[in-house]
This record gives C-alpha cells, structure tokens and sequence, in this order.
C-alpha cells in the first residue's frame, strides 16, 4: 500500500487494536483495506493540518500522544470517536512522537533524550510502563521498529542488549528484519496490529514473510 505517492505508510497512518487515524485525503478504498485488514475503526483527521498523522503521534489501546500545536478541533474529532481513552497534548518543543516511542499495550521504549516528566506523561497517557531505550544504538526508537501485542519487528543492527530489553518491557517476541526493498526504519514502512499488517508497496516478499512471522501472523498448520 502507498500514501500520497509513497512507500513510508507508517509516516502518514496511526494504528492500535481498535482504531487507525488517517488522513482526511486517503482514499475510501484504502480506507476500507485498512479497516478490513487490522479490524479498526477509521477517525479521519490531520494533526497540526499534518498529513503525517504516524510520525507526529504514538497511540496504543489505552491513549493517544499528541505534538503541542495539535488543533483544538482536531482533538475534538479524535475525541468523538475515541473517548474511551487517555489524551495527552505534549506541551513541548518535540513533535514527532511517532517516530520518538515504540509501544504496545504491555509497555513503551521511548526515545532517551526525553525529559523525565515527559516520559512519566507518555508512561500514565498509554497506561503502560515507559522505559529509556535505543535501537541500533540510534534514539528514535518508534521509526526502527513496529511492535504490536503479537510481536516487535525491529532494526537489522538491533543490539543483543536492545533486544533483550525490548523483549523485557513490551513482552513479546522480537525479530529483526527490513520494509520497502531493504529500509531498516521499520516504522516508517510497517503499519498492523494484532489481527494483521500492511507494508509499503515496495515490500518484497522475502521481507512480507519475516514481517508476518515477527507479528505472530503466520497461520499454523
């Protein structure tokens, strides 16, 4: 699947168990594919007038994190749709929170250069432990891995200490491998939950099959 012309699905879309926060401007094909595929709900919205609703915001079941100069009608159409969950507007200079935290409903790896307080908010915002990290000794943990309740698909060059701590705090099993022909920036390629994923129209299969065996998606026999 592709946005706006790319491969980088996971920069414009942000998915948990129940919901996919898109773009006003995705078409209602995609739209559909999305929802038949990861079994959500579909809140059609900008962040900021952002198309790039995956990199500026990090959601799981519980909340939903938002970059400071989200607008107030915004929020109020997530809201509409999502009000069962936590909403926190991060009132600093940092925005791309996609890209800076890793989370599924179990825990959180965020990116180290994030203030104590900011960590605590984005810990009692998704309602899971929140803890220090890097993947490929690189800070942007959410753009080098896609994790789900199933598994945790990370960066090639991922460290055995890395992985060791991915595995501790979002407790599922962690896989390395690639999206888009060879990008080792999982997120920005990768979007799925538990019941199922969608890569980058550039994924090849070799990469779909790691893809689909890091998430617990392969079917037994």
């Amino acid at each position: 699947m592709g946005f706006f012309g790319s491969a980088s699905i996971g920069v414009y879309v942000s998915i948990t168990e129940r919901v996919a926060l898109v773009p006003p401007q995705v078409s209602e094909s995609k739209v559909r594919r999305l929802e038949e595929c990861l079994k959500v709900k579909t809140i059609k919205t900008t962040v900021g007038e952002s198309v790039l609703v995956g990199a500026l915001t990090s959601a799981n079941s519980n909340g939903i994190i938002l970059p400071h100069f989200t607008r107030e009608e915004e929020i109020q159409n997530i809201k509409s749709d999502s009000s069962s969950v936590n909403m926190t507007v991060m009132e600093t200079t940092r925005t791309a929170y996609g890209n800076m935290v890793l989370a599924n409903d179990y825990g959180a790896i965020v990116d180290p250069r994030l203030k104590d307080k900011e960590v605590q908010n984005i810990s009692d915002t998704l309602g899971v432990e929140a803890v220090l990290g890097e993947i490929a000794g690189l800070p942007y943990v959410g753009s080098l891995a896609k994790a789900t309740n199933k598994g945790v698909i990370t960066h090639p060059m991922v460290e055995e200490d890395e992985q060791k701590l991915l595995k501790e705090v979002l407790k599922v099993p962690i896989e390395a491998g690639t999206v888009n022909c060879g990008v080792p920036y999982v997120g920005t390629g990768l979007v799925g939950n538990s019941h199922g994923a969608i890569a980058g129209f550039i994924t090849t299969r070799p990469e779909l099959f790691i893809i689909e065996h890091a998430l617990g998606l392969v079917k037994e026999e």
